[in-house]
């Protein structure tokens, strides 16, 4: 698949792994981990930035736990009207971005969030918009997260590859440490789960 075909994917997207899906499931064991990390870390009203937010599960997780200042994008527009009907306290207080990431946060202002995290969808950017990640990081003033698929933990990162054959959409795996620690961030946490890896970075000081 080319970078479109990528995003088309998730912009069509029903059934499994739609928005729906993510509604009908709503908040899971990994929205708990970051609302937890969060309240250590960070003030209620800090700037949070949810990557391929879906219909909000997370951030709705986070806004009944005291964070007032949250932020979602995702590709698919579905989402925002299931979030209006599943979560509508988040939907009216949320600023929101119907859009890929990769058109969103080229227009984000250097260190304009707080945090910013990403569960399980930075691993589904197409190699060709690897420089997203920069942009993202660039956006970011103190923390960011990832809890991305990470492949055999048994190889070598340079040596995992893609998985295109489990699902009907390809899974890039990524040495997340690396990729953000070379843009100014010091990993200082990090939770290996039975499927996801979360990450923890936060900015050295200049």
């Amino acid at each position: 698949m080319d970078a479109n075909d990528v995003r088309r994917k998730w912009e069509d997207r029903s059934g499994e792994f739609s928005p729906e899906y993510y509604a009908y499931y709503g908040p899971n064991e990994t929205s708990t981990s970051v609302r937890r990390l969060f309240e250590r870390r960070l003030e209620p009203d800090a700037a949070i930035l949810e990557l391929g937010c879906g219909p909000g599960r997370h951030l709705a997780s986070l806004r009944d736990h005291g964070f007032t200042n949250l932020h979602g994008i995702d590709i698919n527009v579905d989402s925002f009207e299931v979030m209006e009907e599943t979560y509508p306290a988040l939907a009216a207080a949320g600023t929101f971005y119907a859009d890929a990431i990769e058109d969103v946060v080229t227009g984000f202002d250097d260190g304009q969030f707080d945090a910013i995290y990403s569960i399980e969808t930075l691993q589904h950017i197409h190699p060709d918009d690897e420089w997203v990640f920069e942009a993202v990081a660039r956006a970011t003033s103190d923390l960011l997260v990832t809890v991305e698929n990470e492949g055999d933990e048994e190889l070598p990162p340079s040596e995992r590859g893609v998985n295109e054959h489990e699902y009907d959409f390809p899974l890039y795996y990524r040495d997340w440490q690396d990729i953000f620690t070379a843009f100014g961030f010091t990993q200082v946490e990090i939770e290996r789960g039975a499927r996801d890896t979360l990450r923890v970075f936060e900015r050295q000081p200049e």
